[in-house]
């Protein structure tokens, strides 16, 4: 294991737990629940003024468009907010690229708005540890490494906050891919798995899906067997798609939606599902599935079966340059006197699509905390510096080559 050097030090000595802990404060007392623009906006904002300490340009990218399929069938298009991108020396020949997100899981009318102190190193509040913690722990991260790091010159950077990652990241996928190209390494800062810290390794995929069923009404006294129930070709896919599974693919099917008055046999249904593959050749092998046992549904009760949707998270293994990155993080955080492991999870972020485009990534580099998704989501405050100092050791030590 690597010691610290008298720059590595200093490095490690410079980020500001009280400003830090400040910040955090700040932003989760905005909502940004991903569908409050208004919120993301005053955020974006917020953002932009705060990494703007640091060298190179801040941006804000507008939004890709999503498609959204209504309860009646329809697809309309829904409004995310900007995303927000830092680069700084985007012509140097060694770059890397840190990620987090400024949406949570809490909507503007959701109960859960305010803070309150747990005990004296413990807040509880919205989104204090997923992630407004990990982006201040990036912006901390990066000021220590461009003031006290000798080698913050020789390499460049982009960072990108998105507006979306809590619904899939739908309409800022194409932005991490174009930002992700090239990079020698990538950092996401969800919080760690574990409240000790511990990261998160591999992890599966993820897709959503809408499948939308029309079938022909017809009264369900006087003819009945002229209707074509799409309640039940629902139901009976839900079944088909829940046989699908094995032991590295789970399919949850979690809502039909359709139907009408108790004597109208109903012509219209939506089936939605969500899959976890863990494995890269599991999505391959369901897209294929699919299509045939919707054809087979088609054909048993005379419906028409309209799939939306896809796998928009693929799954993480843990490749060689992975695993070298890990080896790196683990190795800086014990010359800080921080233990650092990691496990496989069945959660996906932002890291599942970095690591599909072949750049090694580390995505749990964010603040000590739990409960996050709910109303007890708390940050372990400690944790604000301790990371920082993580981070700007690990970027310190890639800008050296390693």
């Amino acid at each position: 294991m690597k010691q610290l050097s008298p720059d590595e030090r200093a490095l490690a000595e410079r980020p500001d737990a009280v400003a830090m802990l400040a910040e955090v404060q700040a932003w989760s007392a905005i909502n940004t629940g991903t569908a409050n623009l208004r919120g993301l906006e005053q955020q974006a904002a917020a953002l932009a003024d705060g990494f703007s300490a640091l060298p190179g340009d801040v941006r804000l990218r507008d939004p890709a468009p999503v498609e959204v399929v209504g309860a009646d069938g329809s697809v309309t298009h829904r409004q995310h907010g900007q995303h927000l991108v830092l680069s700084v020396r985007p012509d140097a020949p060694r770059r890397f690229l840190l990620t987090g997100h400024m949406d949570t899981v809490f909507p503007v009318d959701h109960p859960f708005q305010t803070q309150h102190w747990i005990d004296d190193d413990t807040l509880n509040g919205p989104g204090v540890a997923d992630m407004k913690g990990g982006i201040a722990v990036i912006l901390a991260a990066l000021c220590a490494f461009e003031h006290a790091s000798p080698r913050a010159g020789q390499v460049g950077y982009d960072v990108m906050i998105n507006s979306d990652e809590e619904t899939g990241s739908l309409s800022s996928a194409a932005l991490i891919a174009e930002l992700a190209k090239g990079k020698a390494a990538a950092l996401t800062y969800e919080p760690s798995a574990l409240p000790d810290g511990t990261l998160a390794g591999a992890r599966g995929g993820s897709g959503n899906f809408s499948a939308v069923v029309t079938g022909r009404s017809a009264h369900a006294g006087r003819n009945p067997r002229d209707g074509r129930n799409a309640v039940v070709a629902a139901a009976d896919l839900a079944l088909r798609l829940k046989h699908m599974e094995t032991g590295t693919l789970s399919i949850n099917p979690a809502k039909i939606e359709g139907g009408s008055a108790n004597n109208v046999v109903p012509d219209h249904a939506i089936l939605r599902f969500n899959i976890r593959p863990r494995e890269e050749g599991d999505a391959e092998r369901f897209s294929r599935a699919i299509e045939g046992i919707s054809h087979e549904i088609e054909q048993a009760h005379e419906v028409s079966v309209h799939l939306h949707g896809g796998i928009t998270r693929p799954p993480k293994p843990l490749g060689e340059g992975a695993q070298r990155l890990f080896g790196l993080v683990r190795d800086c955080g014990a010359a800080l006197g921080q233990d650092i492991r990691w496990q496989s999870t069945g959660g996906v972020c932002d890291g599942n699509n970095i690591a599909a485009l072949g750049v090694p990534v580390v995505d749990t580099m964010g603040v000590r905390g739990g409960a996050i998704h709910s109303a007890d989501e708390f940050l372990i405050v400690p944790s604000l510096a301790e990371r920082a100092a993580l981070s700007a050791l690990v970027l310190h030590r890639l800008s050296g080559g390693e």
